[in-house]
């Protein structure tokens, strides 16, 4: 079948890593991006000129429910009904311990990262056919907690892993296949938007394999579930964290 897969989040880090990573194993593509339409452009402009491929972007805020409802209504009118769905767009807020946090502060999180999640798996699983896969991008830190940190979210990326088992035993029956990837610390922007860019340098030393991770080692996981491969594979975590 024709490959149409949609990524929230899509402009940068991971996702676009993931973008470029996809686009070279054929498939069409809708780049998601909440407010960076220059970057979201820039990519798309980049993987039309590499690869022979349709690529889109689509603006939308995932957190709320309009608006996931029309980025999925424009990717299948100006690219094709979704067959594959990367869930990665998150919203990391400055680091801070639990005592401090306010209810705006932790409902913020959760909106973004679990209800988000929630609507874009709801919409993708409505339009699916048999063969259709999911990957919802979660996090180490919800095995770890994020003590000191970022608790809620951790917290948030604790009912992604909920989410992922528990859609992936909806949907089994229709053919449609739901997996997770633990990314840990991997060098991306989003270290910038908990207000320390430079954490990973901060604790690789801690790392077993000494060292942090890169965008690409993320997207090559979350391409191999995707992929006819990971065919027998469901409610399923591929951990990258270097052994954390």
């Amino acid at each position: 079948m024709n490959k149409h897969v949609l990524i929230t989040g899509g402009s940068r880090g991971i996702g676009a890593a993931t973008a470029r990573y996809l686009a070279g194993q054929g498939y069409n593509l809708c780049i998601n991006y909440r407010c960076d339409r220059q970057a979201a452009d820039a990519l798309v402009a980049e993987i039309k000129a590499n690869f022979a491929v349709s690529c889109i972007a689509v603006q939308a805020d995932i957190s709320i429910e309009a608006e996931v409802v029309h980025l999925f209504e424009e990717m299948d009118e100006r690219l094709g009904v979704i067959t594959h769905l990367v869930n990665n767009a998150g919203l990391l807020q400055p680091q801070m311990k639990v005592m401090e946090m306010s209810a705006e502060r932790i409902n913020k999180t959760l909106t973004t990262n679990v209800t988000g999640y929630f609507l874009c798996c709801r919409e993708a699983v409505r339009r699916m056919a048999v063969g259709s896969a999911i990957v919802n991008v979660s996090s180490a830190a919800a095995r770890l907690g994020s003590a000191g940190e970022y608790v809620d979210y951790a917290a948030s990326k604790g009912a992604i892993d909920v989410l992922t088992k528990g859609l992936s035993l909806e949907v089994a029956a229709k053919g449609i296949r739901v997996n997770g990837v633990r990314p840990g610390f991997i060098y991306t922007e989003m270290h910038a938007d908990g207000g320390e860019p430079d954490r990973v340098d901060r604790i690789k030393d801690l790392i077993p394999l000494q060292r942090g991770g890169q965008p690409a080692e993320v997207a090559a996981a979350i391409a191999w579930l995707l992929s006819d491969e990971a065919s027998y594979s469901t409610g399923t975590f591929i951990d990258l964290a270097g052994g954390r």
